[in-house]
């Protein structure tokens, strides 16, 4: 056999290997693939704190020196994860076992690009006075960078939204449930972010059952001089 045959033949293998897990996965964590590409991509793991290449965190660009180059991606349903690179390096994912269900918050040092502290909070099971702690903590000049997974916003209440407000969101008060949110903004911005999405949970657009597809932003955050 050739070795162009024998590895197509692997990768057909692989393929279906890969779909028989997701067919037998528990009814609750099963996913609605449109194309096989999607989940392969999901899946390909990243090694821990992986530093990117000039363009950092895969820009197409580079930043200007006055700005952090960051990407960002939500979790897919209740299966994958979500990921932030910031700076050029993966600081949170699967791989690095610090992301959970609900909200993935990282604060960075708005100066100096140093990561505080990167936290998860279970918005459908958890107390949310850690998280409300957490939030009224955080220090002007901090930038916050937040990745949804799974589902953001059960416990959510006004005082929770209107924090993010002050933070710069203008989408966090129609953040509703298992939507898919992603928010980078700091505390004692003077104007609203430019750096959010928010994509709704609508049983006639979701991509996974149950979900909707998972969202990326990218892009150039100013540093907090």
């Amino acid at each position: 056999m050739r070795t162009r045959d024998a590895i197509r033949l692997i990768l057909v293998l692989a393929s279906v290997l890969l779909m028989w897990l997701i067919a037998n996965m528990p009814i609750n964590i099963q996913l609605k693939i449109k194309d096989t590409k999607d989940i392969l991509g999901l899946l390909k793991p990243t090694p821990a704190h992986v530093v990117t290449p000039a363009n950092k965190c895969g820009l197409s660009k580079e930043c200007p020196a006055d700005h952090f180059p960051f990407r960002i991606k939500s979790g897919a349903a209740n299966v994958i994860g979500p990921k932030i690179c910031f700076d050029g390096k993966i600081v949170m994912s699967n791989a690095l076992n610090n992301v959970g269900s609900g909200l993935n918050i990282l604060l960075v040092n708005g100066q100096t690009g140093e990561i505080i502290k990167a936290e998860s909070f279970n918005m459908y099971a958890g107390d949310v006075k850690g998280l409300l702690e957490f939030l009224k903590a955080i220090k002007p000049g901090t930038i916050i960078i937040v990745a949804s997974y799974d589902e953001p916003a059960t416990n959510m209440n006004d005082e929770i939204r209107e924090i993010f407000t002050r933070f710069g969101s203008s989408m966090i008060k129609s953040v509703q449930y298992r939507d898919n949110w992603l928010f980078i903004g700091a505390e004692g911005i003077e104007e609203k972010s430019p750096f959010e999405k928010h994509l709704k949970n609508a049983q006639d657009t979701n991509i996974y059952d149950g979900w909707p597809e998972m969202i990326e932003m990218d892009g150039c955050f100013p540093k907090k001089i």
